[in-house]
């Protein structure tokens, strides 16, 4: 009798098991048909980026876990609910246009007080039922990103655009493509965070519902036409050795686009065929990219609606071709005037984001391809208190390597975040 009894209470365990996890998998982000779905519904989103969250959630240097609650319950509150986060910095500390503190201080070499940071995130995003978009290197100095790897596989000491401008960085950048030995670092550093576990909720990284996508990197570029090939062998490495290790999520590049890809569009689309690329990324700075003057930002606006229009519709047509969702995953404007202050006017960012929205919810509500967006980014409640960041400031979402207050959207930004507002609900009704 007792052995029946134990009987049944173990089938009763393991159909309970089954049950939450298939629950569990039902909850993932998928793409089906070109198109984003999630708990067998349409799933179309307008999101932010949130670099700093794993910093956020840790308890050691930068950690605020009182801050990031108050920071995920505005954006929640608000219908923000897709974040793109960076998984840690890299490299040594002390520069000043570089995040603090680092995850990865050598190869092989984690603090795990971010480890627990980015544990922690995933939980109270999973709690609030929100998804992470988490991207695992940057081709830009300030996280360390390819120039991390690049001295550590023996290319020598890397310059920093600080020093030396960015024509020169982007030339020493521009051996990643081809260095193997630091790609190979690389893969390590990714076999070693896909196959972790949550220390909180004991969930494999693998069976946790609140990734929505791993992203190889941020912003990946070749940095010179010569290297295009070896960087797409490379994208397509990364690619395969993410889908080995995980075959619940989704997987994307990170890409700004033909943009970043020495405007050769024909290489962003191959890079976005591959089989183990779930949707793809544009992203959209009209005021980096020369479309708007820091003189004339809202006089520009004519300007780089047009060119945004074109652009997106450039890479629209790709995503029809290979049946892929496209993510605008990040876009920003300045301040009026190109002003820092959070005091200042945001009648040109205002516009901008309306133009970019429309885009959005048209497409979604037609053809359905144009499916998300993330703006850059989420500065809460955060007040910054020197124009370039300095150790035990408020992280705000403009990198150390900006000026703080140049694109983040901060609670007092009332008229920004009643545009946010009604995308959100206009994207709610999209089926």
């Amino acid at each position: 009798m007792k052995n029946y009894l134990l009987l049944l209470i173990m089938i009763a365990f393991w159909a309970t098991s089954c049950q939450n996890r298939e629950t569990t998998i039902q909850n993932f982000v998928k793409v089906e048909n070109g198109r984003f779905t999630r708990s067998g519904n349409p799933y179309y989103y307008v999101g932010t980026n949130f670099w700093y969250g794993a910093i956020l959630g840790s308890e050691g240097q930068g950690g605020d876990r009182e801050r990031l609650a108050r920071e995920l319950d505005e954006m929640k509150r608000i219908g923000i609910d897709n974040l793109r986060i960076l998984v840690g910095s890299d490299g040594e500390r002390g520069f000043k246009t570089k995040v603090e503190p680092t995850l990865q201080i050598a190869p092989g070499v984690y603090n795990d007080t971010i480890l627990a940071g980015l544990d922690y995130l995933l939980m109270e995003m999973g709690k609030r039922n929100m998804v992470a978009v988490l991207y695992l290197n940057n081709s830009w100095e300030w996280s360390g990103g390819y120039g991390f790897y690049l001295e550590h596989a023996g290319a020598g000491k890397q310059p920093r655009p600080d020093d030396v401008g960015y024509p020169e960085f982007m030339k020493a950048m521009s051996q990643y493509a081809t260095n193997e030995k630091a790609h190979q670092l690389f893969y390590d550093y990714v076999r070693f965070i896909i196959t972790r576990t949550n220390r909180y909720t004991e969930l494999k990284y693998t069976d946790d519902p609140a990734i929505m996508s791993w992203q190889i990197g941020n912003e990946p570029r070749a940095f010179s036409t010569e290297a295009l090939p070896a960087f797409e062998k490379w994208l397509a490495e990364a690619s395969a050795l993410i889908r080995s290790l995980d075959g619940n999520h989704l997987i994307s590049v990170g890409s700004e686009g033909s943009w970043g890809c020495e405007n050769d569009l024909s290489s962003w689309a191959r890079i976005c065929a591959d089989k183990n690329i779930d949707y793809c990324n544009v992203h959209l700075w009209p005021y980096n990219w020369g479309w708007a003057k820091p003189d004339s930002l809202i006089e520009h606006l004519p300007r780089a609606y047009k060119n945004t229009k074109e652009y997106i519709n450039q890479h629209l047509s790709v995503c029809d071709s290979i049946n892929k969702p496209l993510v605008m995953e990040e876009f920003g404007y300045p301040r009026d005037g190109f002003k820092f202050d959070l005091n200042t006017p945001t009648n040109g960012r205002d516009g901008y984001y309306k133009y970019v929205f429309s885009l959005v919810a048209d497409n979604a509500e037609s053809d359905g391809k144009f499916a998300g967006c993330n703006f850059w980014g989420w500065g809460g409640f955060a007040k910054p208190l020197h124009e370039q960041w300095q150790v035990g400031d408020p992280y705000t979402n403009d990198p150390a390597q900006e000026a703080q207050g140049l694109n983040s959207v901060f609670v007092s930004d009332k008229s920004t975040l009643e545009v946010i507002s009604s995308q959100v609900e206009r994207m709610k009704n999209v089926k």
